[in-house]
C-alpha cells in the first residue's frame, strides 16, 4: 500500500519543478501583459485604433481557445515536458517578430497569427499538468507558485517593455524583451521541468525508485465531465472573469493615461498588479488547501467589483489608481489557480489535460474578447467606464456560479466517482 507523501517531502522533491513551471507559464502571458505600453507608440506610428492594435491578442487567444482541448490531449499523450520545451522558444521568437511590423494591416495579422501558433504549446495546461501530477497534499500552494509566473510577468513585462520602448523604440523593445526572457527561462526548463507522466516515459532502467511509488492517476473523461453542472459553472465563470479582468489588465496603462497620468507613471502603478497578484496567488493557494475551494474561488471572483468602483469614482486620483491596481492584482493572482485546482478536485487527474484544456479554452476565449472589447469601448465612447461597469456585472455572475457549485467531490487520486448531471 502506497503512503501519501507529506507536504515536506513533496516540496523537498519537486520545489524546482514548481519554479520552472512558473517561468514557463510566464512565457505564455508575455504577449498579453506587455501589450499595454506598446499600444500608444504603435498608435502614434501607424495611426491604428486601440481596438485594432488589441485585436492581435484576440487572434492569438482565439486560436488558443479553439485548440485548447487538442493541446490538453497532447499533454496527456506525450507528457508536458516535450510540449513545454518546444513552446517557450516558439513564443519568444513569435513575440520578437512583432517588432518587424511594417504598418500594413495584413502584416499585423500575419505576425499575430504566428503568435497564435506559439501560444498552443505554452498554455496553462502544460504547466499545471506537470505540477498537479507531483503535488497532492500541497497542490493549492504548488499551483500558486507555478501560476505566480503570470504575476511575475504582470509585474516585470510592463516595466521592462516601457523602459525598452523609451530607450530603443517599440520595435527593438519587442525583440529585446523576448530575447532576455528566453535566456532566463529555457535553461530552467531543460534542467527541472518534468512531470510524473514524463518520468513514466523514461526507460525502465533510468526510472527512479520513487516513480514506482507514484499513485495511479484516476478521474473522469471529458465526455463524462460534460454531464456535470459543475463543469458548466466553472467553464463560464472562467470565461467571464478572463474577459473582463484580463481586458482591464491589458488596458490598465491606457485607462490611467485616459485620466491624464503619464505613461511611465501609469506603468509603475500597473506594476502593482503583478506584485499583488503574487500575494493573491500564494494566499489563494494556501486557502484552497485549507478550506472549501469553491467558496474561496467565489470570494476571489467577486472582489474586482470594488476595484471597478474605485476607478469609476475618481480614476484620475493616484491613490485610487493604486488601490484599484492592488485589488485587481489580488484577484488576477487567484483566477487560474482556482480553475486549475477545482478541475483536479472535481474531475480527477487521469484525463486532466483534456478536461482542463476545456477550461483553458474558456479562459482563452475571455482573453481573446476582453482586450478587444475594452479597446472598442474606448474607441466608441472615449472612456473605459462602460467596460468597468460590464466587469462588475460579469464578475458578480461568476462569483455566484462558484458559490453554488456544491461540495468538492475530491476525485483526483482517490478514485473516480459517479455523478448525476446537476450535482
Amino acid at each position: 500500500m502506497t503512503t501519501t507523501p507529506s507536504v515536506l517531502n513533496e516540496w523537498r522533491n519537486y520545489w524546482h519543478l514548481a519554479i520552472a513551471a512558473g517561468l514557463g507559464y510566464a512565457t505564455a502571458v508575455l504577449y498579453v501583459y506587455s501589450m499595454g505600453p506598446f499600444i500608444e507608440p504603435i498608435h502614434q506610428e501607424f495611426g491604428w485604433s486601440y481596438g485594432f492594435i488589441s485585436s492581435g491578442i484576440t487572434i492569438a487567444a482565439g486560436v488558443a481557445a479553439v485548440c485548447a482541448i487538442p493541446v490538453g490531449i497532447a499533454v496527456d499523450k506525450v507528457g508536458p515536458r516535450l510540449v513545454g520545451l518546444i513552446g517557450v522558444p516558439m513564443m519568444a521568437a513569435a513575440v520578437a517578430l512583432l517588432g518587424t511590423a511594417t504598418g500594413t494591416e495584413l502584416n499585423w495579422y500575419i505576425l499575430w497569427s504566428l503568435v497564435a501558433l506559439a501560444t498552443l504549446p505554452v498554455q496553462a495546461t502544460v504547466w499545471a499538468a506537470a505540477v498537479t501530477s507531483r503535488f497532492k497534499k500541497s497542490r493549492g500552494l504548488a499551483l500558486a507558485v507555478t501560476l505566480s509566473g503570470a504575476s511575475v510577468g504582470a509585474a516585470i513585462f510592463p516595466v521592462l517593455a516601457t523602459w525598452l520602448i523609451e530607450s530603443y523604440g517599440w520595435k527593438i523593445a519587442y525583440m529585446g524583451m523576448s530575447g532576455i526572457w528566453l535566456i532566463i527561462v529555457f535553461p530552467m526548463l531543460l534542467l527541472f521541468f518534468r512531470g510524473a507522466t514524463d518520468e513514466k516515459r523514461k526507460p525502465e532502467d533510468t526510472a527512479s525508485a520513487e516513480d514506482n511509488s507514484e499513485p495511479v492517476l484516476t478521474g473522469i473523461t471529458l465526455p463524462e465531465s460534460l454531464r456535470l453542472m459543475a463543469f458548466y459553472k466553472l467553464f463560464f465563470s472562467a470565461g467571464f472573469f478572463a474577459l473582463t479582468v484580463v481586458g482591464i489588465n491589458v488596458h490598465f496603462v491606457p485607462i490611467l493615461q485616459s485620466h491624464g497620468t503619464e505613461r511611465l507613471a501609469a506603468a509603475g502603478i500597473a506594476g502593482l498588479i503583478g506584485i499583488f497578484s503574487i500575494v493573491g496567488r500564494f494566499g489563494t493557494g494556501f486557502l484552497l488547501d485549507k478550506f472549501s475551494a469553491h467558496i474561496i474561488g467565489g470570494i476571489a471572483f467577486v472582489i474586482p467589483i470594488s476595484a471597478c468602483a474605485v476607478l469609476l469614482i475618481d480614476g484620475g486620483n493616484p491613490l485610487y489608481q493604486s488601490i484599484a491596481a492592488c485589488i485587481f492584482g489580488l484577484t488576477l493572482g487567484a483566477e487560474v489557480d482556482v480553475v486549475a485546482f477545482l478541475t483536479a478536485k472535481y474531475f480527477g487527474l487521469k484525463y486532466y489535460g483534456s478536461v482542463y484544456g476545456a477550461m483553458v479554452m474558456s479562459l482563452a476565449l475571455g482573453v481573446a474578447l476582453g482586450p478587444l472589447s475594452a479597446g472598442i469601448a474606448f474607441d466608441t465612447f472615449g472612456t473605459y467606464d462602460h467596460f468597468l461597469i460590464l466587469t462588475m456585472v460579469l464578475t458578480g455572475i461568476s462569483a455566484i456560479a462558484l458559490f453554488t457549485m456544491g461540495a468538492t467531490p475530491a476525485m483526483d487520486q482517490e478514485g473516480a466517482k459517479q455523478h448525476e448531471f446537476g450535482s
